[in-house]
């Protein structure tokens, strides 16, 4: 998945994944106060924290990412449920991989610019 340069939006808590394109944007938008046809991605989890659904807007229509673990559960933060977080693409990957959003012995990012 490549992430571009797009923010990254998290709903904490627990989100009702029988919902699909129409009612995740209905959640960024009326809850969050976010536009869904934004270039962000907006990252939902089920209560079982063992599923996730991605939503983002790409030029013409919704993408619409799904994941399920058939072991394990995601390091989802423990925040009030209906919040949203915004966090790096870096971030993101660590859910995805398994890890909690502070990894405490994770190198920094290192940005290399090149004079010419």
């Amino acid at each position: 998945m490549d992430f571009g340069s797009e923010k990254v939006y998290i709903a904490c808590g627990a989100t009702d994944l029988r919902k699909s394109i129409d009612g995740l944007a209905a959640i960024v938008q009326l809850q969050f106060q976010l536009d869904p046809f934004s270039s962000a991605w907006f990252v939902f989890c089920n209560h079982g924290r063992d599923r996730i659904k991605i939503l983002r807007w790409d030029h013409a229509g919704f993408w619409l990412y799904y994941r399920r673990l058939e072991r394990g559960r995601f390091r989802w933060p423990d925040s009030v449920s209906g919040d949203v977080q915004t966090i790096s693409r870096r971030q993101l990957q660590w859910l995805l991989d398994g890890l909690v959003l502070e990894q405490q012995k994770a190198f920094s990012e290192v940005k290399v610019s090149v004079a010419i």
